[in-house]
């Protein structure tokens, strides 16, 4: 692969021996004896890092793609895949930023909230594109010692032991397979709010009177495009751009009035005559708060207020996307919404809804961008909401598997029959040296100087270069202002609090912290609820099995009951319920009961006073089911030969017409596609955990690593 220091792959093939068996790690030994062209990516090497980002089916998590895994980026994004980001005429040209991003990049993997499907949102990392290269790759010459380092830094992270994720349901034996060796092997398609999956099935264009011709994408120039576009934006002193009508007719002027209108928020548009020659003068309406609010009166009445369409994104999560295509519209992100958020390394297909701009508008984006397309528009009344959605379908690929069709069989039977351990994954608890559920805990011990310390101290753990001098320089000198000049990226969890220390003091943190977005300062808590409730409901299996016994919790309908000795066999384990722990639940009432004040007493926690003096960290509470049993269940095993070949058809292939792939009776590599849909807040990662027998840690993987490397 051109353009890519030799290091890259000695990482890539660090963490793709870490989910090996003993047996495969000792073979790549063997196969690494033999030789082999520098530039060549050894085939063997292609990675599971796709099981430390697997799909959460709500989403409300974020994936595990900084620190430790920037192996993945580089693995998943090709070299100059943004420049090859088609851009036409309907495009931003080039060197303009679009609007504000409001969303929140972070330097720590955040948590997402456990409660409810789309409670917090993920955070996005507008940056993401513009640093996928900045990982401090080794020259050529230097890859052992680049090898030694970097395994050294992923030691650093949890392990699912420590996160309480230590049961099994299954009695299976487990077996290998790689997940995500491409992105195209793991698609989720959303499932909506009437029960329906959601599919791009349908790319025309309603037809309505009220559209504007097509012309108006093509009649304005790059360069009077990008004058409008900082007028809008109030980029520079302009009060008004002028353009000349070259043509004047009164059909042109419509269409550049049309044109201006249509493609730039907020801005009006008048003609005038000057020296002879027709102008259309563009001016602002109504100030910054056009931008928000597209202009009443340019749409119909008659037609719903919100345009609904399908997203299909490949490779982007959905922060992300829905900032590009905000940018690419020259609107605000807040003016988009949908049911929950996907994660980047995937296909994903769900619903999305935005104010005010037609259906014409957005499907000629479809000719702007490429990994995208949008389609089966439908104008309504409504926006859509997070945690709506009844949950998402699941299309699986499982890569070179090496266990037998029997193992294969009893693992997916089980699966389907039993289900899995409903454990939040570890991608709730972050990535680096300073777990999430860490900072949780001390926010609700209203210890803030330590949720200062554990935010923003150094720690060991593969992080961007930027972020470690940031916390250099807050270690030697407790200056936010000088760490916060450390920092490229100031929208960031740390860089958000060091400048809320800058503004309110070191004396008064709680109003620094504040300054982070609600949402995201809820998440550290919520990771701490989700510690507790895996170690709890890892003891409630130890101790009782997969039975309900008399104390265990039920809910019927909203309101949750404890189970009698007279009505025990009325249920099964798949009805059993455990709570997060909060002011507003009730605890099983048998031996988990004191488990939990045990934890939360060791912890410096009273579990009957749960409200915190600051509201927003109070914790109610909520119930979650114990174990999950995915319905829609279907696998099968094929065999193929080439390992870049994709297993089954996209939305998009169907929608183009390309035939399904024909699989060989034998092949040199055994692969098997699972089908299964999970209710919202469910990690897809621990339904595969339960196939394969595999520990998802980055730590447990690194040790395996360090051992292979001996």
């Amino acid at each position: 692969m051109p353009g890519r220091p030799c290091g890259w792959f000695l990482r890539v093939a660090l963490a793709a021996a870490a989910l090996l068996r003993p047996e495969q790690r000792a073979r790549l030994l063997v196969d690494r004896s033999a030789p082999r062209a520098r530039s060549q990516a050894p085939g063997s090497l292609k990675c599971f890092l796709g099981t430390l980002t697997m799909e959460m089916t709500d989403m409300t998590g974020v994936s595990l793609k900084r620190g430790s895994v920037a192996v993945e980026d580089n693995d998943s994004v090709a070299p100059g895949e943004a420049k090859r980001q088609k851009v036409s005429e309907c495009c931003p040209t080039k060197g303009q930023d679009g609007l504000e991003n409001n969303s929140l990049p972070s330097g720590e993997t955040v948590p997402g909230p456990p409660e409810t499907a789309g409670e917090g949102k993920k955070n996005s990392d507008p940056q993401s594109e513009e640093e996928g290269e900045e990982d401090g790759l080794s020259e050529e010459g230097e890859e052992e010692e680049e090898a030694e380092s970097f395994a050294s830094m992923m030691k650093h992270g949890l392990t699912e032991l420590d996160v309480g994720i230590t049961k099994f349901v299954s009695s299976h034996q487990g077996f290998s397979g790689i997940l995500k060796e491409r992105y195209s092997d793991f698609v989720v398609h959303e499932i909506g709010k009437n029960g329906q999956i959601s599919h791009l099935s349908d790319l025309s264009v309603p037809v309505d009177e009220e559209d504007p011709s097509e012309d108006v994408f093509t009649v304005l120039t790059a360069e009077e495009k990008q004058r409008l576009e900082e007028l809008q934006l109030f980029k520079n002193k302009e009060t008004s751009v002028a353009i000349e009508v070259i043509e004047d007719t009164k059909e042109k002027r419509t269409i550049i009035h049309q044109a201006i209108k249509s493609l730039f928020p907020g801005l009006e548009t008048k003609t005038e005559d000057r020296e002879g020659k027709k102008y259309i003068v563009a001016y602002h309406a109504a100030g910054k708060k056009a931008l928000a609010n597209p202009r009443k009166h340019s749409w119909p009445k008659s037609r719903g207020s919100y345009c609904h369409f399908v997203l299909y994104k490949e490779n982007k999560d959905t922060m992300d996307a829905i900032n590009l295509l905000s940018k690419y519209l020259r609107v605000k992100p807040n003016i988009f919404s949908y049911m929950g958020t996907k994660d980047k390394r995937a296909i994903t297909v769900q619903e999305i809804a935005v104010l005010k701009i037609t259906a014409q508008r957005l499907a000629h984006l479809n000719k702007c961008l490429m990994n995208f397309k949008l389609g089966n528009f439908s104008y309504q009344k409504n926006p859509l909401k997070l945690g709506e959605l009844q949950g998402n379908h699941f299309t699986v690929v499982l890569r070179n598997i090496t266990g037998t069709d029997d193992q294969v069989e009893q693992a997916m039977n089980s699966l389907k029959e039993i289900g899995f351990i409903n454990y939040y994954g570890m991608q709730r608890f972050g990535t680096t040296a300073v777990p999430t559920y860490q900072v949780g805990r001390a926010i609700l011990q209203n210890s803030w100087a330590e949720v200062m310390d554990l935010i923003l101290k150094p720690r060991s753990g593969a992080e961007k270069g930027y972020l470690v001098k940031c916390r250099e320089e807050w270690a030697k000198t407790k200056d936010p202002a000088a760490a916060l000049r450390k920092l490229p990226v100031k929208r960031c969890v740390e860089g958000q609090l060091l400048r809320g220390l800058s503004k309110y003091g070191l004396k008064n943190i709680v109003s620094a912290f504040g300054i982070i977005p609600r949402n995201n300062r809820l998440m550290y808590i919520h990771s701490y609820q989700s510690y507790v409730w895996n170690n709890m409901v890892s003891k409630r299996i130890e101790e009782y099995g997969l039975n309900p016994v008399p104390g265990d919790l039920v809910l019927k309908g909203a309101a949750v009951t404890c189970i009698g000795e007279d009505d025990v066999n009325n249920y099964s384990i798949h009805d059993v319920v455990m709570p997060l722990p909060g002011f507003d639940v009730i605890y099983p009432q048998h031996k988990i009961s004191e488990a939990y004040r045990e934890m939360l007493t060791a912890d410096n926690l009273d579990i009957d006073n749960m409200r915190h003096k600051i509201r927003d960290y109070s914790l109610s509470g909520a119930y979650r089911k114990i174990i999950i049993r995915p319905q829609n269940v279907s696998w099968e095993v094929v065999a193929y030969d080439d390992p870049k070949i994709p297993l089954f058809n996209t939305d998009v292939d169907n929608l183009e017409g390309k035939p399904p792939p024909v699989f060989a009776s034998e092949g040199k590599y055994r692969a098997l596609k699972m089908d299964f849909s999970l209710p919202p807040s469910t990690y897809a990662t621990m339904a595969i955990r339960e196939v394969l027998k595999m520990d998802t840690s980055i730590k447990n993987q690194t040790q395996l690593n360090t051992t292979w490397l001996r």
